[in-house]
């Protein structure tokens, strides 16, 4: 195996027998003659593929197409009917929720566990552990057994123990469906970190716009063999082509934008933003206040399609800014982008900002239409250009907005409900 591969799949096949009774079994196995009573089910059929050192790849595929199977071979949970696979490399999983946790243990305990199982001493997870429970963020819980956790607090410790771990190889199967949204948005960030750092990644999601995202190349997987493979765009835009049915979520990059900058005023009534909220950068702007307005400036946390809003932040210069370069990103539950703008997108100059200015920041835009749930804005301070910047600060999670269509028979319904308790109230007074 080459020095610069990470996994190497070769002519890799996993069958099974499948009977159409329990009683087939066994009349196959007491049969003198051999004869069989089963017919073999291909869950892989020679898959083989090589992933470079330092490559994000993505498997997608229908449910069934052999993608959980590929992983449980790799990681070692499965054998093989034919075929090898090598491994270059320490490797961390997240196959099935809770996977690999005894649930009577508690949380601290699983880690030294999974550690263990990874080959680390206790004295090198000692010096892992409280990154580990820093970005778990699940408070004493910690030390509960595992057998009390909800679906999203598995989620929590058993991504943070796989990524704090540092392997070389990090294999995720569609596990981060649950959990609140800030860490979902938290988990996708450390991928790109995790990518950033030169680590390789095999990632199974039914997102196409998480494969986008994060991968370079991807594979599409059909009754357990490569249908297609190639750059991770092209393959994800066909899958979903051939998958979507019904409404899709649409993307936007322009909403008749409108962006506005000005010393802080009393016009808008802005909350202040939430304390101990992570963010990253150099420091020498900072956000203060932020809020979502309708347009007679009155606060939103729920929102509704065809609706036109105003994001506005109040943010403070700890120092000179040239070139100010302001941003925001709508994004989803799972990272993914659904509007976004910025001064430089909308051809926008801004005056260069002294030390200790308060600065008012207003981007005017029509909500797209999008699928009911929570949202997060994403907010950035740069100084510079689109590709030479300084970011000063960027936080994932400044505000959470609320996606509430209601459709005209909904609000017919709503009316005539509230009609009837009216009269109700009538007639008994």
């Amino acid at each position: 195996m080459q020095n610069d591969i990470a996994i190497s799949v070769k002519n890799l096949t996993k069958v099974y027998h499948l009977y159409d009774s329990p009683k087939d079994r066994l009349k196959e196995a007491l049969n003198p003659f051999g004869k069989s009573y089963h017919h073999d089910f291909y869950a892989l059929k020679d898959v083989s593929f090589e992933i470079k050192k330092g490559e994000t790849i993505g498997i997608i595929g229908k449910n069934g197409a052999g993608k959980s199977t590929l992983l449980k071979i790799i990681t070692g949970v499965l054998t093989p009917t034919s075929g090898e696979v090598q491994v270059n490399g320490k490797i961390a999983s997240l196959l099935e929720l809770g996977a690999g946790f005894n649930p009577e243990m508690t949380g601290l305990e699983n880690i030294y566990l999974n550690g263990t199982i990874m080959g680390f001493t206790k004295e090198e997870m000692d010096t892992k552990v409280d990154a580990i429970l820093a970005f778990a963020d699940i408070g004493e819980f910690i030390h509960q057994p595992v057998k009390m956790y909800s679906s999203g607090m598995f989620a929590r410790l058993a991504f943070s123990v796989a990524i704090n771990v540092e392997p070389d190889v990090l294999i995720v199967d569609e596990v981060l469906s649950v959990g609140d949204v800030a860490f979902q948005v938290k988990c996708f960030q450390k991928f790109r970190d995790f990518k950033d750092a030169g680590r390789t990644i095999l990632f199974v999601s039914h997102s196409t716009d998480q494969i986008t995202q994060l991968c370079s190349s991807a594979y599409w997987f059909e009754h357990g063999s490569i249908y297609k493979s190639g750059v991770a765009k092209e393959i994800a835009q066909e899958y979903h082509a051939l998958m979507t049915h019904g409404v899709e979520t649409k993307k936007v990059e322009n909403s008749n934008m409108k962006i506005d900058i000005e010393s802080l005023t009393g016009e808008w009534d802005i909350p202040p933003l939430a304390e101990g909220i992570d963010w990253n950068g150099e420091g020498g702007m900072k956000v203060t206040h932020i809020g979502l307005f309708d347009t007679s400036h009155k606060l939103i946390s729920t929102i509704s399609q065809q609706e036109r809003v105003s994001l506005v932040y109040i943010f403070q210069t700890f120092q000179e800014i040239l070139n100010p370069f302001l941003s925001f990103i709508l994004i989803d539950k799972h990272g993914n982008r659904i509007l976004g703008a910025s001064n430089m997108t909308e051809s926008i100059q801004f005056k260069p900002l002294r030390k200790g200015e308060t600065v008012k920041v207003t981007f005017e835009f029509d909500m797209p239409e999008l699928a009911n749930g929570e949202y997060l804005i994403s907010v950035g301070l740069n100084d510079g250009v689109q590709d030479l910047h300084v970011r000063h600060q960027y936080i994932t999670d400044a505000y959470k907005v609320i996606f509430q269509c209601i459709t005209p028979k909904q609000k017919q319904a709503t009316l005539l409900k509230l009609y009837d308790v009216s009269l109700q109230m009538s007639i008994e007074s």
